[in-house]
């Protein structure tokens, strides 16, 4: 990225790609606001950077011999869930981790993180929560439309089957987590509400849950916070006088000068190595000791 349209990219420019992805704003209406604040030319020169680059979701090759890997159909709560499971080859029982994605479905990037998991010692499941709507579609536009569609308490009740799903497999122990990132991790917390036998939950940059339900969390959490993402952070003190109050076992981390969706390494405008590097450290740590111990 050269030096001159990285100083374009300033915050005015991320939260409004942070708005558009999260409110669906439409497409032409986004270029236009964004021509506004950095010219025109230097808006369709910078939306590659921010949208996802899946040619780079490729930290774990998709046939990785030390993996088996697949999609697959299993029950849900309210219909068939597709998603994608991988673990380690062989017959090991090991512990499980439902994988949550962003809010444009699951995509290869997601899979990758699947297929990390799954290094780290788990069986690793991304559930595709567009599912109900007939799947997540390879077009990232199209995917937010539909995804506009999902009810959360829909996508919440399939999170819950996607825990009790794993903990029926032969092939694991009977410990269970999740870890989800931007929408997902929002909808980690939820699930962390309403999943009595998740043992451990982790949230990258997601908004808290109702604060009134709190009180049902029995997983340890663990909490990751992008220290610029205003719009999320705006959630956590709430959260956390709330997890206090009921007695919840947590950690949180704020990355001081991190963007929103930081971990996502396709993104090239709004990754941080650094910082996706400690926060994956302190993830699969709190996994090993809360799944594995």
């Amino acid at each position: 990225m050269s030096a001159h349209v990285r100083a374009l990219i300033d915050r005015r420019v991320i939260e409004l790609y942070d708005d558009f992805t999260h409110r669906h704003l439409d497409r032409r209406l986004f270029l236009e606001r964004l021509g506004h604040l950095v010219g025109t030319a230097a808006a369709a020169g910078i939306l590659p950077l921010l949208q996802a680059n899946y040619a780079l979701a490729q930290q774990v090759p998709a046939n990785d011999p030390r993996l088996a890997a697949a999609t697959l159909v299993y029950p849900g709560a309210e219909s068939e869930m597709r998603g994608y499971l991988a673990r380690p080859a062989g017959n090991e029982e090991l512990p499980g981790v439902v994988v949550i994605h962003e809010n444009r479905g699951i995509s290869p990037y997601i899979e990758d993180v699947v297929r990390r998991v799954a290094l780290a010692g788990y069986v690793a499941l991304a559930p595709d929560f567009l599912s109900p709507l007939g799947g997540t579609p390879e077009d990232e536009d199209a995917a937010m439309a539909r995804f506009a569609r999902l009810r959360r308490d829909t996508a919440l009740a399939e999170a819950v089957a996607s825990v009790d799903y794993l903990l029926t497999r032969p092939d694991r122990t009977g410990k269970v987590g999740a870890v989800g990132f931007c929408w997902g991790g929002g909808m980690a917390n939820m699930l962390a509400t309403a999943a009595p036998r998740l043992a451990a939950s982790v949230a990258f940059y997601g908004v808290a849950p109702p604060l009134d339900k709190v009180p049902d969390i029995k997983a340890a959490l663990l909490l990751h916070y992008a220290g610029l993402d205003n719009r999320v952070n705006a959630t956590r003190p709430g959260f956390e006088a709330a997890l206090q109050r009921a007695g919840v076992a947590y950690t949180a981390y704020v990355y001081a000068g991190a963007n929103h969706a930081f971990f996502n390494d396709t993104s090239a405008a709004r990754y941080d190595e650094p910082a996706a590097k400690l926060a994956w450290q302190r993830t699969i740590a709190f996994f090993d000791a809360k799944l594995k111990g």
